[in-house]
């Protein structure tokens, strides 16, 4: 009988796992493959104001989109570095590199001048409305912010690459890898 119950225990802690994995996987970011959402939103590039377009950024080439929490934030700082170093390379492949944030949002333009170095456009994204859209949400003291999610989008809208992880120094690499895939599988006249 011991053995039984041991059984069902066994078997009913699987299905609470299983269970709350299914769910952890529904509220996960868009997967490769899904078409990305279209948005424009309000930010700064270089301490300026500017109105992007995801639509009219991908006629130009793939784009490279993180959501990062909050400006100003000590990893969004170091991934925000970390991009800067590497627009140029991003550009040189015709891709473009937008951050987005639901936190410290009227601070966007001084850090697209100032952790940005100018180089990239960040985009505020107040409530998380767009996050939302892509799934990469979190909450954090009560408000509903962005979680640290990276996409790389064709030009065509499929996502190539989706990838959630808090560390902010593991973005750079996976979406220079994605572009790089991408850019030696479509070349273009320069």
């Amino acid at each position: 009988m011991k053995k039984v119950k041991n059984f069902v225990t066994g078997l009913s802690l699987t299905a609470a796992l299983a269970l709350s994995t299914t769910a952890f996987h529904a509220s996960a970011a868009l997967p490769v493959g899904a078409k990305a959402p279209d948005f424009t939103l309000q930010g700064a590039l270089a301490g300026k104001p500017i109105t992007f377009s995801l639509q009219k950024a991908l006629q130009k080439g793939p784009v490279v989109l993180y959501f990062f929490p909050a400006a100003f934030s000590a990893g969004c700082t170091v991934e925000a570095h970390a991009f800067a170093e590497a627009t140029d390379t991003f550009s040189k492949m015709h891709a473009t590199v937008i951050g987005v944030t639901a936190g410290n949002t009227e601070q966007v333009s001084d850090f697209s001048k100032l952790e940005c170095r100018d180089k990239f456009a960040v985009a505020a994204d107040p409530g998380a409305k767009v996050a939302a859209q892509y799934q990469t949400t979190m909450q954090m003291k009560g408000k509903t912010l962005s979680d640290r999610t990276s996409y790389v989008i064709a030009p065509d809208g499929d996502i190539l690459l989706s990838y959630t992880d808090r560390n902010p120094e593991t973005h750079i690499d996976k979406a220079m890898t994605a572009v790089k895939q991408y850019d030696s599988s479509h070349p273009q006249t320069h």
